[in-house]
């Protein structure tokens, strides 16, 4: 399977990686034991970077991706998950505040049983004053990778302007990666308009598939 960096951050990952929201029970019932497997058989395949969120299902997906991650070596994998956006009792709930997110961060890594996440994103921006995610939400991801406890910071969301806005709205180096979805596809190829913007010269080689639809641009 092939690998390509994501942007500068030094993780090469794999061109076909694994999407973890499924195991949150988030297109149909999943069975936990099949999830786990499926987790476990994507790595010994040659899949090294995984995806979550704890909006997922409610954060049912980090508790199975964390119980699948229990048996398999930290070095094997990249760990991406997310802050921002929630969910409880059904009910969708936002809050990019520098405490939520920090205390997130924490929580996710005690459901996925780690010590350290590789890239943590700020999730689907467009639920946010974007000015907020700006001056509150990323400064504090960022004060978490100065202390080690995350590798990388990204942002994610389906408009590809606010994800540009951002990147135009901060000091270089603050993101290190952007994730958006639906737009590099057979029905919409949106993202390869926007890919010089994000410093990107060359389309269909660079772009790593994630989950179903959804691209991470890399360097």
């Amino acid at each position: 399977m092939k690998q390509y960096e994501i942007g500068k951050t030094g993780m090469k990952v794999s061109n076909l990686s694994f999407g973890a929201s499924s195991l949150g029970g988030v297109f149909h019932n999943v069975r936990e034991a099949e999830g786990i497997k499926a987790v476990h058989t994507a790595v010994d395949n040659g899949m090294n970077f995984i995806d979550v969120s704890p909006y997922y299902g409610h954060y049912k997906a980090e508790i199975v991706l964390g119980k699948a991650l229990k048996d398999i070596p930290r070095d094997k994998y990249y760990l991406s998950t997310k802050v921002g956006r929630y969910g409880k009792d059904g009910v969708n709930l936002w809050d990019y505040s520098a405490k939520r997110a920090i205390e997130s961060v924490y929580e996710s890594m005690e459901r996925l049983h780690v010590d350290y996440i590789d890239l943590i994103n700020v999730h689907d921006v467009e639920f946010a004053d974007m000015r907020q995610v700006v001056n509150i939400t990323l400064p504090a991801l960022v004060g978490l990778r100065e202390k080690g406890v995350v590798g990388h910071v990204g942002i994610t969301d389906l408009q590809l302007e606010n994800l540009k806005w951002v990147v135009d709205c901060v000091p270089e180096g603050m993101v290190e990666s952007v994730l958006s979805f639906c737009h590099h596809c057979l029905n919409d190829d949106r993202l390869t308009e926007f890919l010089r913007q994000f410093g990107i010269k060359k389309c269909p080689k660079k772009l790593v598939i994630s989950l179903l639809f959804c691209n991470f641009i890399v360097d």
